[in-house]
């Protein structure tokens, strides 16, 4: 991973160019979470990388590193009740541009994960696996993803039937086994729900 992305960015100009990525997109419980992060130029931080190839441990670890040594880093969550609402891809954006809207210090340019993302209100390039290239992305794809699972971990205290602090809200079969037992909580997302109770109309609603 280089700074060949970032330096193109100051070249052009920008002063404080931030990396922004998303985690949770997929669970069938708990918000999303999105982040922004704006690293100091060449800063040297061993073994950031996209927060998917990294263990849970490396990623604690690096959380602290980058929330340490950053320009300025903000988080945003988007709730179940909102993702059932206005869909998750609109659920996504909101999350991002909220996470660059909370920056201490703001950012004049930013390159976000993924293909596209609509109504971010400051120049951007979308650049696909760019957690996997862009050093400040990948921050941000760690930052949020340490911040949801600290997130699900308590919601696991609270609703200890479910297993959250194993799969995150993912769906599995141990996810599965406790909503054919004990039915949705609040933090489900009734919208992800619809194959699972058409596989299983028994289940408890």
């Amino acid at each position: 991973m280089t700074w060949e992305f970032e330096e193109k960015a100051w070249k052009a100009g920008y002063s404080a160019v931030c990396g922004v990525d998303e985690a949770g997109r997929g669970p069938i419980a708990g918000p999303v979470c999105a982040a922004a992060v704006i690293l100091p130029a060449g800063i040297v931080i061993e073994g950031l990388n996209d927060s998917k190839k990294l263990s849970e441990k490396k990623r604690e670890t690096l959380f602290d590193v980058i929330t340490e040594n950053a320009i300025a880093w903000s988080v945003s969550l988007v709730d179940e009740k909102t993702i059932d609402e206005i869909n998750i891809l609109q659920a996504t954006y909101r999350a991002m541009r909220q996470a660059v809207e909370g920056l201490p210090h703001p950012a004049d340019f930013a390159y976000v994960d993924g293909n596209r993302l609509e109504g971010l209100p400051l120049p951007h390039e979308c650049v696909v696996s760019g957690d996997a290239r862009i050093p400040s992305v990948a921050a941000a794809s760690i930052v949020a993803k340490v911040t949801r699972d600290r997130l699900m971990r308590n919601f696991a205290e609270r609703y200890p039937v479910y297993g959250f602090e194993k799969h995150k809200g993912y769906e599995t079969r141990a996810h599965d086994a406790a909503l054919l037992e004990h039915g949705p909580c609040a933090i489900h997302r009734r919208t992800f729900l619809k194959k699972f109770y058409e596989k299983h109309p028994e289940a408890p609603r």
